[in-house]
């Protein structure tokens, strides 16, 4: 490779989080798993009942798992801020459905690298389950949704 250009590491592009909406902001890496610590690239700061602005309340995380780094199973901790309207007292978080679907336990990501580990590689729930480290109900419930 004659002509190569490198580029600075982007933790944020290396795991695909650009493409849900968030941006990775610190990481925690053990032997057996790894966490990575994310916020959302949108501000979400106008009232969805009334429009007004509204102030931010606190932050709260969410925890969902992501495709595998290799097979160490990876968890995004998404932190998303509550806001409080300053009109209506109307209370929301940020919007994170580009990351994953109200209530789920794995990012988009994930559900797409557990279809594609069935289908292509031909594995079981079960190990899909044990890949991401969570309970095979909720990786099977996240497959048959999808």
């Amino acid at each position: 490779m004659p002509e190569t250009t490198f580029a600075c590491p982007d933790l944020t592009t290396f795991l695909g989080l650009d493409a849900l909406g968030l941006t990775a902001v610190g990481q925690f890496l053990m032997a057996e798993r790894a966490v990575i610590e994310c916020r959302v690239v949108d501000d979400d700061a106008w009232c969805h009942r009334c429009g007004c602005e509204g102030a931010p309340r606190d932050s709260v995380v969410r925890w969902l798992a992501h495709e595998p780094l290799g097979w160490r199973p990876t968890t995004l901790a998404v932190t998303l801020r509550r806001y409080r309207c300053s009109e209506c007292g109307h209370v929301w978080r940020q919007d994170c459905s580009a990351a994953a679907e109200p209530r789920a336990r794995l990012s988009r990501r994930a559900v797409r690298w557990a279809l594609t580990a069935i289908v292509c590689q031909h594995l079981t729930i079960a190990r899909v389950a044990e890949a991401l480290a969570v309970a095979w109900d909720t990786a099977n419930d996240a497959v048959l949704a999808e």
